[in-house]
């Protein structure tokens, strides 16, 4: 299932006090479901960036305590640096990172600057997309003047804060003020050349980069700049919109670089930005060896490359995710100068590894599963049976699909069968988290009726949340026969028109989807029986009814097909 996670990278002023940075981040850790990812301070800047990331709502209760931690151990009266700055908390950007567009974002950091403003006591600027203003989308625009600028800047009508106070009185020379904001994920990649000469480098990341370079006269490097009517610079733009690249030489690897930030991730993705760089690199007779991703990125840059470079060879994209995931890393050469391990630059598997883990059944192995469905324990049970059925019958026509993608002289037709693969890797996934979902199901009525019935407010709240537990265990199953069915138009093609060699693999999918639906059915019938909302109970067990009879229709009609088309002995 597809986890909504915002990333939080707020900069705070102060980077040689580790105490005082302890303090904030440890305001940041006290937010369950919030992972700290990275603390980064800086001694010359005297800034510390830090980020973390997890579910949206928590993402902005760490963020608060951050800042109004900040707020109290920075004073800004006292505070010089190299950078930028105008606050305790200067900026404080979320980035979406899965399941969350950039516009729910910038509503997230609306929200997030109101609540500053009102409770804390400090101006705050909304920025980049989180803007009310287009001239306050440039974060150098709302902190031109920095903090020494703030007091002139509260009174131009034009640039007072969004939220928070609109003067510059002894409590917000102590704060200063604060830019809030939402932007997308910036990936940083360096691309390895087999050259060590930055002039070369450079050539290469001014042909791909948005601003390009300076047009000169007869376009000779050594031209005169060419200027408009108003005496500035002419620029050629690169090939590459939301890319900042330049080039450099890394004494480490012994090696020319293109350095590039990737601010647009939707309109460059991280594979399209390589395949540029590999392309006028070749155009001067250099060769792109690899790339190395610096900081962390979201699971999406890298299946999506996976996707890609899969498209490429013609091959199916109905792939496991950690087959997308090594096309990817192979393709760009992530692993060129060292080791690249997914688990340590990968958002949402940092965020996995960083959570307790819940044992599910669905991570035990074969003979795991069949034991702990044979035991003393009443869950596992029937549903959670059901669905894997129902997995391994949606993998079966995932393979099936798959094998006729790859099927000699069926080349036109990959696509076609890739599409169908994709579909039921879908359907899997979604299977195997009802696996577990079902077992959870039984375990909250267990709970329910756990709970305590001494006094008669105690037992109606146990009654209620019976109720409510058993009717979310009625729908669940419910789920499982409708997705499960889903299946069925899989095999079905498969059947028809996958590689006939498989089609006996195909025709037992069909059967593990019918004894999915109808073992979920079972679960539909015994456990909306405790249902006192009669009606519900009725709504359900009749859709659940009309599953089971498509399944069995078209289950036998497949089976049929299966069986004219195996050839007898």
């Amino acid at each position: 299932m597809n986890q909504r996670l915002i990333e939080c990278v707020p900069n705070f002023s102060e980077g040689r006090n580790m105490h005082i940075i302890k303090q904030i981040t440890d305001e940041i850790e006290k937010i369950e479901g919030v992972k700290l990812l990275n603390i980064d301070p800086g001694a010359a800047t005297n800034r510390t960036v830090v980020t973390f990331a997890g579910d949206p709502e928590k993402i902005l209760e760490a963020a608060f305590l951050a800042i109004k931690k900040a707020a109290e151990v920075i004073d800004m009266r006292h505070h010089h640096g190299e950078h930028p700055r105008m606050g305790a908390t200067d900026v404080c950007p979320l980035v979406p990172v899965s399941g969350v567009t950039l516009e729910e974002c910038a509503q997230y950091a609306r929200k997030l600057a109101e609540r500053v403003g009102e409770e804390l006591k400090i101006p705050v600027y909304c920025y980049e997309s989180a803007a009310y203003k287009p001239e306050r989308k440039n974060l150098a625009n709302c902190r031109a003047g920095e903090y020494e600028g703030l007091s002139k800047k509260f009174s131009d009508p034009q640039w007072k804060p969004d939220f928070g106070p609109q003067t510059f009185d002894e409590q917000t020379a102590r704060t200063g003020a604060t830019a809030i904001g939402a932007r997308d994920f910036l990936v940083a990649i360096n691309y390895n050349l087999n050259t060590t000469s930055v002039r070369r480098a450079n050539a290469i990341a001014y042909d791909v980069r948005e601003k390009g370079r300076k047009l000169r006269e007869g376009n000779a490097i050594t031209g005169k700049v060419v200027k408009d009517k108003e005496g500035k610079d002419v620029w050629t733009p690169g090939t590459l919109k939301g890319c900042k690249a330049i080039g450099w030489y890394i004494e480490e690897y012994g090696i020319a670089q293109v350095s590039m930030n990737v601010t647009d991730i939707n309109a460059t993705p991280v594979h399209a930005a390589f395949e540029e760089v590999v392309s006028k690199a070749m155009a001067r007779g250099i060769r792109v060896s690899g790339s190395e991703i610096v900081g962390l990125i979201p699971k999406r840059v890298l299946t999506e490359a996976g996707k890609f470079y899969l498209v490429r060879q013609q091959r199916s994209l109905g792939v496991p995710e950690r087959e997308l995931i090594k096309i990817a890393v192979k393709s760009m050469g992530l692993d060129d100068l060292k080791p690249f391990n997914p688990r340590e630059k990968v958002i949402e598997y940092l965020l996995e590894d960083g959570q307790p883990q819940e044992k599910k059944l669905v991570d035990l192995t074969a003979t795991g599963f069949a034991s702990e469905t044979a035991s003393e324990s009443p869950a596992p049970g029937g549903g959670s049976v059901s669905a894997y059925m129902g997995a391994l019958g949606a993998a079966l026509g995932t393979m099936v699909a798959n094998l006729s993608s790859h099927k000699p002289g069926w080349d036109e037709k990959w696509e076609y069968f890739s599409g169908w693969a994709e579909k039921g890797q879908k359907i899997m996934n979604e299977m195997l988290f009802l696996v577990d979902e079902d077992t959870r199901s039984f375990n909250r009525i267990l709970e329910a009726f756990s709970l305590p019935k001494g006094s008669e407010l105690e037992k109606a709240a146990r009654s209620e949340a019976i109720q409510q537990a058993t009717l979310y265990a009625t729908e669940i199953p419910l789920r499982t026969m409708k997705v499960a069915y889903s299946g069925l138009d899989l095999i079905e093609a498969m059947v028809r028109e996958g590689n006939p060699n498989s089609v006996s693999d195909a025709g037992v999918g069909a059967l593990a989807i019918r004894s999915a639906v109808y073992g979920a059915y079972m679960n539909v019938r015994i456990n909306s029986a405790d249902l006192k909302d009669r009606t519900k109970a009725e709504e359900m067990v009749s859709q659940a009814e009309q599953i089971l009879s498509h399944t069995v229709a078209k289950e036998k009609e497949i089976i049929d097909l299966v069986l004219k088309t195996i050839r007898k002995p």
